[in-house]
């Protein structure tokens, strides 16, 4: 029973890169819905219902745990597909996204703690979201994190054609669109405590962004956070990972499989090879 890993493009392969280095033993399998992408622009229902059809592909493979790796599709469709469609399609299995981890690791509270939300434990946070469109109109990193934290204040900035320039290749553009994003975001919260690149293509341009950001202000991205998470999970859940023999991701796309897999070794400069899901 390997683990699932969805996203809707080339992202993903971040969070998949962070996941083998922690665990090099564990089988995944990985699916980008590269046909669809990005998700970001989408509207909440057609995100819904393409993470749906992503998830229930992977379960197909076998998967019974499944990670989402994209924020949009955590933030738009991730609690939805928990609550209505997984108790229906698959009750005995369970999906997770990369939401959660960041909220716990940014407030220091487990997303389980029934208290109600508290002062953080180093003091007000001013906390500025860098995300897609779609992430940003849903409100859920807001939301989550003011549930937990009392005096976390968030300002969250779209970063349209980001993710497009990611999967292009063109650095130079996804360099300046970054600047750019932080520059307004900066009009806004001038002096960040914390700055969450909440799209896993975001890690990539990590140096632009930090480049652009005031010199304290902490970068939080996912791929090492989510790898932890996963591992604390799969402790508590043991029986959704039944497999010690080591074996290569298998890599899954709803794309052309020769143009995704050129565009991931150009992404990652790494021998990627996708097959047709």
């Amino acid at each position: 029973m390997p683990i699932g890993v969805f996203d809707s493009g080339l992202g993903g392969l971040t969070v998949l890169r962070a996941l083998t280095e922690a665990a090099p033993w564990r089988p995944f399998v990985y699916l980008g819905d590269n046909a669809n992408a990005p998700y970001g622009v989408r509207p909440p229902e057609e995100i819904y219902r393409l993470t749906c059809a992503g998830v229930e592909r992977l379960f197909e493979e076998g998967c019974r745990a499944v990670v989402i790796a994209c924020n949009t599709a955590s933030a738009a469709a991730l609690r939805r597909l928990q609550q209505e469609w997984l108790p229906e399609k698959a009750p005995d299995r369970r999906v997770l996204g990369v939401l959660v981890p960041m909220v716990e690791a940014l407030t220091g509270r487990d997303w389980a703690d029934p208290r109600p939300p508290a002062p953080h434990p180093v003091g007000p946070l001013d906390v500025v979201l860098f995300a897609t469109p779609a992430t940003v109109a849903s409100g859920a990193f807001e939301r989550e994190a003011a549930n937990r934290a009392s005096d976390l204040r968030a300002a969250s900035e779209p970063c349209p054609g980001l993710v497009d320039a990611l999967e292009s290749g063109d650095w130079a553009q996804a360099d300046a669109i970054a600047r750019i994003c932080v520059e307004k975001a900066l009009r806004r919260m001038p002096a960040p405590d914390a700055a969450v690149l909440a799209c896993t293509h975001y890690p990539l341009a990590e140096a632009a962004f930090r480049a652009a950001l005031p010199p304290g202000t902490r970068i939080f991205a996912q791929p090492a956070i989510t790898a932890a998470s996963l591992d604390s999970w799969l402790a508590r859940h043991p029986g959704y990972l039944d497999s010690d023999r080591w074996r290569a991701p298998k890599l899954l796309t709803t794309g052309d499989p020769a143009h995704v897999s050129e565009m991931a070794n150009r992404f990652f400069g790494l021998p990627l090879a996708f097959g047709e899901a």
